[in-house]
C-alpha cells in the first residue's frame, strides 16, 4: 500500500488531533497500517494508545500546613494565580469545596474553556473551576460507547466517580467546616492550596483512561495555561519506555513550556512496579498519617480486640460467630469458602451470623465479600488481613478487619466456647497514633526499572518514587451519586479512599504553593525544593517504616522522604536542569535519535562527548553498577538571602564511603 494512502486514511480515522503544545493525532488503524505509517518521512513516530488506571484532612495538619499560615496569615492566599490542570474523572461542581468566594478575577493568562455538556453548564464553572474539558473519543474507540457500560456517568466534566471529585479538592478545596464520612472523620476539609484555580479535564472513564484522550488532555492543558498538572494515574507494570509512553511524552512537553507534572507511582505493591518515573515527572508514593479508624470487636468473654474499618453502622447486641470455612456451600471446599466470595457460602449456616473471612490475595474486593454475606443473610463481617489492616474500607454491613495479634486471641476464644459471639462496634476517630507516617502497604516500590541512575522514590508509582506524602484514609469532596460508595444506601458528600492518586494531589497542592512564592521558578526547580527538604523520620524520630509491621524501608519505597511543606517554601540551595540536560541523559543510556525524536517531535542528534547519566543535576544520586570509584557531579544555585555557608554532611551507605569536595 502507498504510504501517502496509509496517512490519509489514519488522519481519516483520527479521533483527536494534538496541534496547541505538540503536532500528531490518535486514530484507529491495523498494526499493518501502523508499520506503514512510521515510514512515512513527515512521521514523527507511532505508539500504540494503552489503558491507564485511576491510582482522601487531618493531613495537611500533620503536614504542618498550619504553620505556614501562622507565620504569614496572608500566605496561602497567594496561591490565588496559580493554575492547576485535573487530569481525571471530572468534577462534582456543586460541592461546599469548590466555592469560590473570597477569590478575584480569574488569571488573565488562562486560555481554557468551560465546556457544557450532560448536566454541566457555564454556570458550573466559577472563579475556582474556571476551566473544564472532557475527552472520551480514544476511550470509546478501544472499549466502545460508554452507554453500553452499566454504570452512571455524564457525557460531560461532570464526575460520577467521585476519584476527580476527591483529588481535586485536595489540592484547591475551598474550606469546609464540618466535614465527614457520616461522622467519621469529622472536622475542617479543606485542599492544601485553597486560594489556586483548578482547570479540569476529565479523561478517564470507569476507572480507566485512554492514552490517546489523555494526550489530548495534556495538549489542551499547556495550551491554557495551566502551572502545575496532576495525573492521579498510570499504566499497570512494567511500564513502557519513555519514548512509547503516551504519559512521558506529554510531560516532557509540558517540562518544556514550564509546567510541572505530579504523578502517582501506582499501588503495585511490589518492588520494581512503580510508574510515571520519567525524570521529568514528579513522581509520588504513599504513606500514613498519625490517624486510625478503630472500628473494635467486643468478644463474649468480655475482652475488646482492635480492629479498623470505615464502619457507621451500630450493632445493637451480640451475634455468633462463623468462620467462612465452616459454612462452605455445597460443592465448595472449606478453603475457597474462607474467603467468602460470591456463591461460596451456605446461607443456611451464616443467616444471623458474623462471619469470619480471609484475604486470598492483596487485591481481593473486600466489600464483594461483605456483600456476599449479606445477600447469605450474615449481619457482619471480620475480615483477617494482615497487610490492608490499617486502610479503611467502606461495606454495606457492620465489618472490621485485624491482623495477626486480634487473630491470635479470636482463634483462642472461639476454641475455648461452644456458642462464640461478639458484637463490632462503629468507627471511632483516633488522631495523634505513632509512628507515623509508614509506607502504604500497597504503594509501588523501586528501583527505577528503566533508567536505574535516578532514584525515584514512591510505594505507588516508580522504579523509584521522588518523594511520598500522605495517601492513605484521605477525606475529601466525593460525587454523591457514585454508587460504590454509598453505606445503608446513603450518599456521601465526602469519603474516605486510599491510593497513590490521593499522596499524588499533595504533592501537587504543595507544588502550588512553591510555585506562588517563587514565580519565576520552573519544574526542576519545585522538584528539587520538595524533594531535597524531605524528611526519612517518623514522628517517633526513627527512619519510616512500611505499613502494617513497620517493616525497614529504603529510598526505592520512599525516594527522597516525606514531603515537609514549611521547609520546602525556603530550599536553599537548588538543582536545576533543562530540556536540554534530559536529552543529555537520555542520551547517555543509549537514546537511538530515532527514540529521541518520538519524544520531541523534532530530528535531535546526541552531543558528544557524552555526559554519565549519573551527572544528570537530579536533586537524588543513584549509581547503579558501582564497581571500585566513581565520581558523580552536582550543580546547586542558592536562592536564600544574605550570604551563607553550606558544609557537607554525608551519612556513608552500607560497604561505601562517600566524599564531598567543591568545584568552584
Amino acid at each position: 500500500m502507498d504510504p501517502h494512502q496509509s496517512l490519509s486514511e489514519a488522519k481519516a480515522a483520527a479521533l483527536h488531533h494534538y496541534t496547541k503544545s505538540f503536532q500528531g493525532f490518535s486514530a484507529m488503524i491495523t498494526p499493518e497500517q501502523a508499520s506503514q505509517l512510521a515510514e512515512y518521512e513527515s512521521v514523527l513516530s507511532v505508539f500504540e494508545s494503552k489503558m491507564n488506571k485511576l491510582h482522601t484532612t487531618h493531613s495537611w495538619d500533620f503536614l504542618g500546613l498550619e504553620t505556614i499560615s501562622k507565620n504569614n496569615p496572608k500566605a496561602l492566599d497567594t496561591t490565588s494565580d496559580v493554575i492547576v490542570g485535573v487530569i481525571d474523572s471530572g468534577i462534582w461542581p456543586e460541592s461546599e469545596s469548590f466555592t469560590d468566594y473570597g477569590l478575584g478575577p480569574v488569571p488573565k493568562k488562562f486560555k481554557g474553556e468551560c465546556v457544557t455538556g450532560e448536566k454541566f453548564t457555564l454556570a458550573n464553572c466559577n472563579k475556582k473551576i474556571i476551566g473544564a474539558r472532557f475527552y472520551s473519543k480514544g476511550f470509546e474507540a478501544e472499549v466502545g460507547p460508554l452507554e453500553g457500560v452499566n454504570k452512571i456517568f455524564f457525557r460531560s466534566a461532570r464526575d460520577g466517580d467521585g476519584h476527580g471529585t476527591h483529588t481535586a479538592s485536595t489540592i484547591a478545596g475551598s474550606i469546609v467546616a464540618n466535614a465527614s464520612l457520616l461522622g467519621i472523620a469529622k472536622g475542617t476539609a479543606r485542599g492544601g492550596a485553597p486560594s489556586a484555580r483548578l482547570a479540569i479535564y476529565k479523561a478517564c472513564w470507569f476507572d480507566f483512561c485512554g492514552d490517546a484522550d489523555i494526550l489530548s488532555a495534556m495538549d489542551d492543558a499547556i495550551h491554557d495555561g495551566v502551572d502545575i498538572l496532576s495525573l492521579s494515574l498510570g499504566p499497570d507494570p512494567p511500564e513502557p519506555i519513555y519514548f512509547e509512553n503516551a504519559i512521558s511524552v506529554g510531560a516532557f512537553h509540558a517540562f518544556q513550556k514550564g509546567v510541572l507534572v505530579s504523578a502517582s507511582a501506582g499501588n503495585s505493591v511490589f518492588p520494581r512496579t512503580a510508574c510515571n518515573v520519567a525524570p521529568w515527572i514528579l513522581t509520588v508514593a504513599a504513606s500514613t498519617i498519625d490517624r486510625e479508624f478503630s472500628s473494635n470487636i467486643l468478644l463474649g468473654n468480655s475482652k475488646v480486640l482492635k480492629g479498623s474499618s470505615l464502619n457507621p453502622i451500630r450493632m445493637d447486641h451480640s451475634y455468633g460467630l462463623i468462620y467462612g470455612s465452616a459454612a462452605a456451600a455445597v460443592g465448595v471446599s472449606a478453603t475457597i469458602a474462607g474467603f467468602c466470595k460470591n456463591n461460596t457460602l451456605d446461607p443456611t449456616l451464616i443467616k444471623g451470623k458474623i462471619v469470619i473471612c480471609t484475604i486470598e490475595k492483596f487485591s481481593d474486593d473486600r466489600r464483594a465479600k461483605a456483600i456476599a454475606i449479606r445477600q447469605g443473610g450474615g449481619v457482619g463481617m471480620i475480615l483477617i488481613d494482615h497487610n490492608a489492616k490499617d486502610i479503611g474500607f467502606q461495606f454495606v454491613i457492620p465489618s472490621t478487619l485485624i491482623g495477626q495479634d486480634a487473630v491470635e486471641e479470636l482463634q483462642a476464644y472461639i476454641k475455648t466456647d461452644k456458642n462464640p459471639t461478639a458484637r463490632i462496634y462503629p468507627t471511632i476517630t483516633v488522631v495523634g497514633t505513632k509512628p507515623a507516617p509508614e509506607m502504604a502497604a500497597f504503594s509501588s516500590i523501586g528501583p527505577n526499572i528503566i533508567t536505574p541512575d535516578i532514584i525515584k522514590a514512591s510505594l505507588l508509582s516508580r522504579l523509584y518514587p521522588d518523594i511520598t506524602a500522605p495517601g492513605v484514609n484521605i477525606l475529601a469532596a466525593w460525587s454523591p451519586v457514585a454508587t460504590e460508595a454509598t453505606v445503608e444506601q446513603r450518599s456521601i458528600d465526602y469519603n474516605i479512599i486510599s491510593g497513590t492518586s490521593m499522596s499524588c494531589p499533595h504533592i501537587t497542592a504543595v507544588a502550588a504553593i512553591i510555585k506562588s512564592h517563587h514565580p519565576h521558578w520552573g519544574p526542576a526547580a519545585i522538584m528539587s525544593s520538595i524533594m531535597t527538604t524531605a524528611t526519612v523520620m517518623d514522628n517517633t524520630r526513627r527512619i519510616i517504616g512500611r505499613d502494617p509491621n513497620g517493616t525497614q524501608t529504603t529510598p526505592f519505597d520512599y525516594g527522597s522522604g516525606h514531603v515537609n511543606p514549611v521547609a520546602s517554601l525556603n530550599p536553599g540551595l537548588v538543582y536545576e536542569f533543562n530540556s536540554k540536560d534530559v536529552l543529555n541523559f537520555l542520551c547517555s543510556n543509549g537514546a537511538s535519535p530515532a527514540q529521541l525524536k518520538n519524544l520531541t517531535g523534532a530530528l535531535t542528534q546526541c552531543q558528544k562527548p557524552l555526559t554519565a547519566s549519573s551527572n544528570f543535576n537530579y536533586p537524588s544520586i543513584g549509581v547503579s553498577n558501582l564497581n571500585g570509584s566513581s565520581s558523580v557531579y552536582r550543580t546547586v544555585t542558592y536562592y536564600g538571602q544574605g550570604p551563607t555557608v553550606y558544609h557537607a554532611s554525608v551519612e556513608n551507605p552500607s560497604g561505601v564511603n562517600v566524599k564531598v569536595t567543591l568545584q568552584n
